[in-house]
């Protein structure tokens, strides 16, 4: 049998190929056989290079399903590169199992809308709405109810963002929160001095986004410039990681540093899961990444796992693990604990999906680097705080 991974192993998205690319090699030994029943599997794992980009992670998957005759594919990260991965398992008739895309978005951008049951491919995340909630949480301990300035792009995630049944206003809007659209805008940005200006005239002082870390850099320091200083900005998207990790400029650095950008935490070390494949902890598996690669730990690093253990356990339960139709029908059906938490396709908010909760984050200054602080766990209580929410002065 063949498990496929179409990773970004180069391109954009490299940074977020390396949690996925250790922890295959972490696992390789328990995924070398799967046990189904009285039988006993030898298992193949091909890793194949989305190169960041659509048509690539395409010819990726039919490589797998074709040449690599793969049971099961696996896929993480890429706002335009994981559509394509679960659209070509589709058509290809491959079950596919993948994460860090909220699920609305993975629904949207293939063309469907809650309700609509995919045959092949399943998701685990959370949502835009789970998001919003995160966020409002985080506004409300700086500014109460004040107006928000949403700095969302022309692409994608902006129009996800604003939209009026996925978005952040149906969420934000009950609890008081004024949404100001600060006006979008095309990445990369050269500019914002129109949308401080628009923040100046609506009297925000708090801004949300889903801006790259090079975009956030460049808005913060022109808003500086202009004698505009945010209290606090929460960022989704790239600034779930660290800015250190991806860009290399060091005015960005210090730029971000300065503006203490809140973000969501979906995974973190302090987080209360263990593995049901090999029994590691949340904080065992960032302390053997950091100690192995000699870097920092990245929020994928749990996901990535969670995708290997509910491969391990899909194989494993399957009526045939040898047929494609017959995997797809048990991930229909997988409740699992994983070191990313409970894994449930069969109670999620729309077919095909699996639901992450989220906590509130801010990256805080350390000595070694940035450092993800958990300051807000309504969503999650048993996520243990590590920080205080700290407003920018």
């Amino acid at each position: 049998m063949c498990v496929g991974v179409v990773a970004p192993l180069t391109g954009r998205l490299a940074p977020l190929g390396s949690p996925l690319s250790y922890v295959l090699r972490r696992l390789a030994p328990r995924l070398a056989h799967v046990r189904n029943g009285s039988r006993r599997y030898d298992v193949t794992v091909a890793v194949r290079d989305s190169r960041s980009d659509p048509d690539a992670a395409r010819r990726a998957v039919r490589d797998l399903a074709e040449a690599d005759g793969a049971h099961l594919v696996l896929t993480m990260a890429g706002t335009r590169v994981l559509p394509a991965v679960t659209d070509a398992c589709e058509q290809a008739g491959v079950p596919c199992v993948s994460t860090t895309f909220p699920w609305q978005a993975y629904v949207h951008t293939r063309g469907a809308g809650p309700g609509h049951r995919f045959r092949w491919t399943y998701h685990f995340a959370w949502g835009l709405d789970d998001i919003a909630a995160v966020f409002a949480d985080l506004w409300e301990r700086v500014d109460g109810r004040g107006a928000v300035g949403c700095l969302w792009n022309d692409d994608l995630q902006g129009a996800l963002l604003r939209h009026d049944r996925y978005g952040f206003a149906p969420v934000t809007s009950p609890r008081g929160h004024t949404l100001v659209d600060l006006g979008a805008y095309r990445e990369p940005a050269d500019s914002f001095r129109a949308q401080v200006e628009r923040m100046r005239e609506q009297g925000a002082d708090l801004v949300t986004s889903a801006a790259t870390a090079t975009d956030l850099a460049l808005f913060h320091r022109q808003a500086r410039a202009a004698g505009v200083r945010p209290r606090l900005i929460t960022c989704s998207r790239w600034l779930t990681y660290p800015h250190t990790h991806t860009t290399p400029a060091p005015d960005v650095h210090g730029e971000l540093a300065d503006a203490r950008v809140a973000t969501l935490v979906y995974w973190s070390p302090d987080h209360p899961y263990r593995s049901g494949l090999d029994g590691t902890t949340c904080a065992e598996l960032a302390d053997a990444y950091r100690r192995d690669t000699g870097a920092a730990w990245l929020q994928p690093l749990g996901l990535a796992h969670a995708l290997l253990e509910t491969a391990h356990h899909a194989l494993t339960v399957a009526d045939d693990p040898a047929d494609r139709a017959s995997v797809a029908r048990a991930l229909a059906g997988t409740s699992l604990d994983t070191i990313a938490g409970r894994l449930d396709w069969t109670r999620g908010p729309t077919p095909n999906i699996a639901l992450l909760p989220l906590v509130g984050g801010q990256w805080q200054h350390d000595p070694h680097g940035p450092r993800l602080a958990v300051v807000s766990n309504r969503a999650h209580p048993g996520v243990r705080l590590t920080g205080e929410l700290t407003p920018a002065r």
